[in-house]
């Protein structure tokens, strides 16, 4: 017999009573039932009840023991008695009663409780992460995670992608955010940068004459933590195609993500519809008028409408000032909103108040006709115009918000998904994909006034050389792309630029001198100039695929050793200081600011 186990946790059955076998795992419970002693028996596979008799010669050992300690079991396996069959166990069928026990390592007193659903405070749980893990639901989403990513391999090696693994110490390259640097002990003074994604190795297969390119990539950025974004690292589905265009990338990536969407659709208990593909395609401009946001979630049906003309030189005098002044007026329509009681009214207007704003304007509909303040200063004629702009008749509302163009968008955006919430009008158990496609080549800073690329600086322009040079920057746009479920960028994407003349102009439009491009991007740069093909990818996450399919609402529940939100690891201890002979031999000397409350000097 193995020293071990001859059966894992969740094996046995009916049909193995009267053998003898061997368990090892954890001990998840313990009962007392007055002459028996219960014990659940947990390994990575399931579950076994054990059992210990009274006046066994281990049940003293047992009964000393604490959860989560580590045992070995020896004994028969026998069915249980009628009425004690546990359902919800593929093991509830039989019971291992136990002969024989060695104890494997022993536990102390748990900081966080295995057994049961209760919840504790994050530190502890990442402090206590291996503890955290072998609880149901976390350990679920890890397996969930794991056959994701096998899934989306065997997609991607399907549709004639081949697998490569890019370089992890590289060069800075300017993605968005601050990299990560590793003082290079060889060179005094110089670092790597952690890829903040694999961006130009990946053109470079292409380059290299490798026509289809994907990895699950890790990726390493600076940044702030939030619920779908983890702080430091994650993973990507990363890819890359030659000669294709936009459309061929969507057509080579939707029964990827689909796929692994439907495969996991029913993951919760709750089987969940999928978009099919081809998605929806919606213009960045589209986007951020009718749904507030290039995230769209299209679950929620209310779309959001342009009204300023209704209002331009009208009655509601507010309004028309802000017309007036170059400003929008946006409308948000609330479909059945107008028989919901006074307070709901008055609720919203509260919260846009707390966001900032100077309130919420609406109009309702009953059947006496419209209603509400500003019904009562709007032209009639105006009103209807206004409920024939927004599809709304008897027993609809429409909230307004107006402002400067881009408030305006950003806000009513936030007041949809609060109105399509409030409503219960999103549509339940369902994946909804779209593309947000054309986004703007370029952007202006707001608080410097400077032109600089709006998403991905390697895109290929829309029009080429001859619209950077002959069209104002930001009415350019790129062969750039976003992929959106349920109001969550997967990735983004692009067709690449390819030519080195198009690639300094596209750059010097945003302030990098050509002798700047050459020495931060020549390595790509100088291969584009032996013959690069077209091409174009994507990277969708790994970690916001899987949390959209375990419905977490944090990203940490499907990392398998996450960060806090300050980005430190409270298992290991890191970020960690170093040793000063450690940092003489990397040539750094430390400029540290000073500790808050201490006196200079």
């Amino acid at each position: 017999m193995h020293a071990y186990r001859t059966h894992h946790c969740g094996a046995l059955r009916a049909t193995d009573a009267g053998s003898t076998a061997r368990l090892s795992g954890w001990v998840h419970r313990k009962r007392d039932h007055g002459g028996l002693l219960f014990i659940d028996l947990r390994d990575h596979y399931g579950m076994t009840q054990c059992v210990v008799a009274q006046g066994s010669p281990v049940l003293k050992l047992l009964e000393e023991l604490r959860p989560e300690s580590v045992i070995t079991v020896t004994g028969d396996v026998v069915p249980r008695e009628a009425g004690t069959v546990n359902a919800k166990l593929p093991t509830g069928e039989i019971e291992l009663r136990v002969r024989e026990v060695e104890v494997q390592s022993a536990a102390e007193v748990l900081p966080i409780q295995v057994a049961g659903d209760a919840e504790f405070p994050e530190e502890l749980r990442l402090r206590y992460r291996f503890l955290d893990l072998r609880r149901d639901r976390q350990h679920r989403n890890l397996m969930l995670r794991s056959q994701v990513i096998s899934s989306i391999r065997r997609r991607m090696i399907d549709q004639g992608f081949t697998e490569f693994q890019t370089p992890i110490l590289t060069a800075s390259s300017p993605e968005g955010a601050r990299d990560f640097l590793v003082p290079a002990r060889l060179h005094p003074g110089k670092f790597y940068a952690l890829p903040q994604a694999p961006q130009q190795f990946k053109q470079l297969c292409m380059v290299a004459g490798f026509d289809r390119y994907f990895q699950i990539a890790p990726c390493f950025r600076d940044e702030a933590s939030r619920a779908d974004r983890s702080p430091g690292e994650f993973y990507q589905l990363d890819f890359e195609m030659s000669f294709v265009t936009q459309e061929d990338v969507f057509a080579a990536i939707e029964p990827v993500l689909a796929g692994v969407f439907e495969e996991f659709s029913d993951w919760t208990g709750t089987k969940r519809a999928v978009t099919p593909a081809p998605f929806p395609r919606i213009p960045y401009q589209q986007a951020m008028l009718e749904y507030g946001s290039d995230k769209p979630d299209l679950r929620n049906p209310i779309k959001i409408t342009d009204v300023s003309a209704h209002f331009a030189g009208g009655g509601f005098g507010l309004f028309a000032k802000v017309t007036a002044s170059g400003g929008v007026v946006r409308a948000i329509p609330a479909p059945g909103a107008a028989g919901r009681p006074r307070s709901f009214f008055d609720g919203l207007n509260e919260w846009a108040r707390a966001e900032g704003q100077g309130g919420l304007g609406y109009i309702a509909w009953d059947a006496d006709g419209a209603k509400g303040p500003i019904a009562k200063n709007l032209e009639a004629d105006r009103v209807a115009a206004i409920a024939a702009a927004c599809g709304l008749g008897a027993g609809d509302a429409v909230f307004f918000v107006a402002n400067k163009e881009a408030d305006a968008g950003k806000f009513s955006g936030a007041v949809r998904n609060r109105i399509g919430r409030d409503l219960g009008l999103l549509e339940e158990n369902a994946y909804r994909f779209c593309w947000v496609t054309d986004f703007p080549m370029y952007e202006r800073n707001e608080d410097t006034g400077q032109i600089e690329f709006s998403h991905n600086p390697f895109s290929m322009p829309q029009g080429g050389l001859e619209a950077l040079n002959s069209m104002d920057p930001l009415d350019i746009k790129a062969f750039q792309y976003d992929i959106v479920c349920n109001g969550i960028e997967l990735s983004s994407g692009a067709i690449r630029n390819h030519r080195p003349d198009i690639m300094i102009r596209a750059f010097e439009i945003a302030g990098y001198p050509a002798e700047e491009v050459e020495h931060r991007f020549g390595g790509m740069l100088n291969a584009f100039r032996y013959g690069a093909p077209p091409h174009g990818g994507s990277a969708p996450g790994i970690d916001r695929i899987v949390m959209l399919i375990a419905d977490e609402p944090a990203i940490r529940e499907v990392i398998l050793f996450p960060m806090n939100q300050q980005a430190e690891d409270l298992m290991m201890g890191a970020p960690a200081r170093v040793p000063p002979e450690r940092l003489k031999e990397l040539h750094i000397k430390l400029d540290l600011p000073p500790v808050k409350g201490s006196k200079p000097g």
